[in-house]
């Protein structure tokens, strides 16, 4: 790839981070990029009306998507071949009940979500995004809808203590995630200011939140605070995504885990399936499939361990056959590349990586294995990955974890043991995971996405080939 296409898909990705400061907003974004080629919306609440040759997305919750393109010598029975990521990152929630008022200062009740490194949270300039449910009166009829809230400019932080009221903090800064991670909004002085709302506002929820908080949603909605019904929101750092190093050769970004496979699977599919001539000699379904709550366990109505998926290759398969046996043929014909990001070797801590397998930065996708079926790659599937790797001249590496370490996982294999489809468990290098503020390779990113493209366009031909259940 010539180095003005890699700054492309690069800049590309780097729009992508600054435009989805949530789940909901990856979705969001991800929703506008699939119908500005094409894309079709189908809704799960009605009955599905499908072609082969054209291209299809629905969502779940607005936080879940999955979108896919089916080849126009397409027969029910055929293969999927999928990518699988998800759009959550670890990060403080605000609680139901976010009113704190202490020393003098409006704080906001968060939750912790996720596995974050909670240290990176603090002196942070913070603000807060999410979805918003709304009242709508019209013409004497009222309705209720969903609206996604972002706003732009800082309006809380979490500060640190300062070092002459706590010696040894440098000897082990411990947070305790109750009480040290409140944000600050305000000063109690200043936010009577603002009284006036509080005695204008809805009771119930200046009792539950701060009516200064209320305000500042209502007025980036549009709307007035008694409108607001209810909301999902969470802090999010208000420093932009960047192309930085001294090279210009890294990313430095939140929420890098997982929206770089997001994004790099969703560009994959767009390109492969957006000329007329792409699905002409495909026999099978290109998709990929982007879940929420994988970071805490993907239990849920739009995570990967819900029916989400089976029910996607179900209803493909079944706008085209009355046979529902044809539903398990097509999986054991499918693959399933789980994508969510690995860990590159650090410099100050390199005896944190066993010696043989040890990811580096530009160093292109990581498979990734576990004996313990952590990870759900296997020998044919990690084959099947490597071989596409190959035959495009890209770079590929291996992560095993040292046996004196736990092993992290991902939705690979929640839905190979939940769906039975073979998986091989992919990610690109990264460091600094789980921080509010992660880096990877520019490199990197340019490699999943061939990498991932080059698997739509061949793994129908690739998986002909290969004999295993003979």
């Amino acid at each position: 790839m010539a180095e003005n296409d890699v700054s492309s898909v690069v800049s590309d990705f780097i729009n992508f981070l600054n435009a989805s400061p949530t789940a909901f907003h990856a979705v969001d974004e991800a929703k506008k990029r699939l119908q500005k080629v094409g894309y079709e919306q189908v809704l799960e609440r009605e009955d599905w009306k499908l072609e082969a040759g054209k291209r299809y997305f629905f969502t779940r919750n607005h936080s879940t998507i999955v979108a896919f393109a089916i080849g126009k010598k397409y027969v029910a029975g055929n293969g999927f071949h999928i990518v699988g990521a998800h759009t959550d990152s670890p990060c403080l929630k605000l609680k139901p009940v976010t009113k704190v008022t202490k020393g003098g200062y409006l704080e906001v009740g968060v939750q912790t979500y996720g596995g974050g490194l909670w240290h990176t949270w603090f002196d942070r300039d913070l603000t807060v995004a999410g979805r918003v449910i709304i009242k709508e009166e019209k013409g004497g009829s009222v309705s209720y809808s969903h609206q996604l809230l972002r706003i732009e400019e800082p309006i809380m932080r979490v500060p640190t203590l300062a070092i002459h009221l706590d010696r040894g903090v440098n000897d082990g800064f411990k947070v305790n995630t109750q009480s040290h991670l409140l944000p600050v909004l305000a000063t109690s002085i200043k936010a009577e200011l603002n009284k006036e709302v509080a005695e204008n506002g809805p009771s119930e929820k200046i009792t539950k939140h701060h009516s200064l908080l209320l305000q500042i949603i209502a007025n980036n909605l549009g709307c007035q605070p008694d409108q607001i019904c209810d909301f999902e929101l969470q802090a999010c750092d208000t420093q932009p995504s960047i192309v930085a190093g001294a090279t210009k050769e890294f990313v430095f970004s939140g929420r890098l885990d997982n929206l770089c496979m997001s994004f790099c699977s969703l560009k994959a599919l767009i390109d492969a399936t957006s000329s007329e001539n792409d699905l002409e000699d495909e026999s099978g379904v290109r998709m990929v499939a982007l879940f929420d709550h994988e970071e805490v366990g993907s239990n849920s109505a739009q995570g990967a361990g819900s029916p989400a998926m089976l029910d996607a290759l179900s209803r493909i398969t079944l706008s085209f056959t009355s046979d529902s046996k044809l539903l398990t043929k097509a999986i054991q014909r499918s693959l399933l590349v789980s994508a969510d990001m690995a860990h590159a070797l650090h410099p100050n801590y390199m005896d944190r990586h066993e010696d043989n397998h040890q990811p580096k930065l530009h160093g292109g996708l990581v498979i990734k294995h576990n004996a313990n079926q952590r990870y759900a790659t296997n020998a044919v599937t990690s084959f099947i990955f490597r071989d596409i790797a190959t035959r495009h001249d890209l770079p590929i590496q291996d992560f095993v974890v040292r046996n004196d370490m736990p092993c992290g996982s991902t939705i690979g294999p929640i839905l190979a043991s939940g769906v039975g489809i073979r998986t091989v468990d992919v990610g690109a290098p990264q460091l600094s995971m789980h921080s509010i503020r992660e880096m990877c390779a520019v490199d990197d990113v340019k490699h999943s996405y061939e990498h991932f493209k080059a698997f739509f366009l061949e793994f129908t031909h690739l998986d002909a080939k290969i004999t295993v259940d003979k």
